[in-house]
């Protein structure tokens, strides 16, 4: 691996979300989230884990920011946990949750770290699941109404807004396998649970565009999709996947329309309106990089490729992700270490949307850490994986690719969702019983790419 450096006015940061680390979910008159009801459900996950402790984050901000500034990171990403601010979703405004986040911004402007706020990280307010959730026609609105409180408070110091990460994920996992809040099984609702949620983007944005003074976009799962074998049946089964997972949310967005693969697999669960789409929201991005009407910039969350083998019974996609055959690197969640997808991820974007901004809002990896050693966590691996993928973002840099910031994902070790605290992905260590804050040597090596502006 050569040395490489970015340019002067790139973004580092790491990234987190509310649910995952606040704790005291229901304090000061927050309202309770899916995930709060999720997670206090018997069997949801593992160990019986909750947030309700999580890493402490809502009582220790003010730590966690000096951190970030020890860290030397220029940007921080983190979500709002929608039910702080408005307990029941609608109405009113619950001023001391709010206030709980302007502290945070004030704090991070003060140190000069850039503030990447994202509204929605998978705490849909439970009193809005009572009302059908993101089934709910409506539920664009009140994501828009929702979103304008937050412009008007903070807009002013807040220079880069997400609206939704990853909303195959709201929509897959939490809703057709059940796997994450709200925990359904309701295949034939996922197209709209899809639509409303893209809708929302979009609303979020028209609300942005009429009063906000600076950038907004989404951010998004992805990773390239590669067959199995050569068989024909694995390889169609890789194209499926590919837009199934890569191109259902991006091809509406970018090109005004959802790709022709997404009806094959739902079957007579995919809205005919859907295809094709009347009135198309927007053109794609120029290739002259001029933002989209419906984004400013993509947000891009890559941890690993998927390797997919046909198979007829697995519903919507008649196909499965395997694990590599050869020996390969892999992470505690199972997934491969593919760092050249990372490059390709960002090429092929370039290559179907046009030049337009990105960002890696997160990346990085669960893994087993050691016991500390003379002071020192010593997480090799993360710190192998951290330089492979920094390389190959370094590359799709060098190949024209408009990349302007990355965020390590996470800044600590926190509730990993289902999994509860049984994955660490941390570049700081965090105390199940103490709540102590120690970074691992990932953190310094980070540090040190951030200091020299590459490696």
């Amino acid at each position: 691996m050569s040395s490489y450096h970015f340019p002067a006015n790139f973004l580092w940061g790491a990234a987190t979300s509310a649910y995952q680390i606040e704790g005291d979910p229901l304090a000061d008159g927050a309202g309770a989230s899916i995930w709060h009801r999720f997670a206090h459900t018997p069997g949801r996950v593992a160990n019986g884990d909750t947030g309700d402790r999580a890493c402490g984050h809502y009582r220790r901000w003010a730590e966690d920011v000096a951190l970030l500034a020890e860290l030397g990171m220029t940007a921080y990403r983190f979500s709002v946990a929608w039910g702080r601010v408005l307990p029941d979703g609608r109405g009113a405004v619950n001023q001391r949750g709010l206030d709980f986040y302007r502290r945070l911004v004030d704090a991070l402007v003060e140190r000069g770290i850039t503030p990447m706020l994202t509204l929605y990280h998978w705490d849909l307010p439970a009193a809005l699941q009572d009302r059908g959730g993101w089934r709910n026609p409506d539920s664009p609105a009140w994501f828009a109404d929702y979103a304008q409180v937050l412009f008007h408070a903070l807009d002013d110091r807040v220079p880069l807004w997400v609206t939704i990460n990853e909303p195959w994920v709201v929509t897959i996992p939490g809703h057709v396998d059940g796997e994450l809040a709200p925990g359904l099984r309701d295949l034939d609702a996922a197209p709209r649970v899809a639509h409303h949620l893209l809708l929302a983007h979009l609303a979020a944005v028209a609300a942005y565009r009429a009063s906000g003074r600076h950038q907004i976009g989404i951010a998004v799962n992805l990773e390239p999709q590669h067959p199995a074998s050569a068989a024909l049946a694995d390889q169609m089964a890789a194209q499926r996947r590919d837009a199934f997972i890569n191109r259902w949310f991006l091809d509406l967005l970018l090109l005004g329309s959802y790709p022709p693969e997404m009806a094959e697999i739902f079957g007579a669960a995919w809205p005919e309106e859907f295809t094709p789409i009347s009135n198309p929201p927007n053109p794609p991005f120029s290739k002259g990089g001029e933002s989209s009407p419906t984004t400013d910039f993509i947000g891009v969350n890559y941890y690993s490729r998927g390797l997919v083998q046909a198979e007829p019974t697995v519903r919507p996609l008649g196909a499965r992700r395997v694990s590599p055959a050869a020996e390969v690197p892999i992470t505690t969640m199972g997934w491969e270490v593919y760092p050249a997808g990372l490059t390709a991820t960002l090429l092929w974007l370039r290559e179907r949307y046009g030049a337009l901004p990105l960002y890696i809002t997160e990346n990085g990896a669960a893994f087993a850490d050691p016991p500390a050693a003379h002071g020192v966590i010593d997480d090799a691996q993360r710190v192998d994986y951290l330089r492979s993928h920094l390389h190959a973002a370094a590359l799709a840099l060098a190949q024209g690719v408009d990349l302007r910031g990355y965020f390590a994902w996470s800044l600590l070790d926190n509730f990993e969702w289902a999994h509860g605290y049984a994955q660490r992905f941390g570049l700081v260590q965090v105390d199940p019983l103490t709540l102590v804050r120690t970074p691992k040597r990932s953190a310094s090596v980070y540090r040190d790419v951030i200091r020299r502006g590459g490696i």
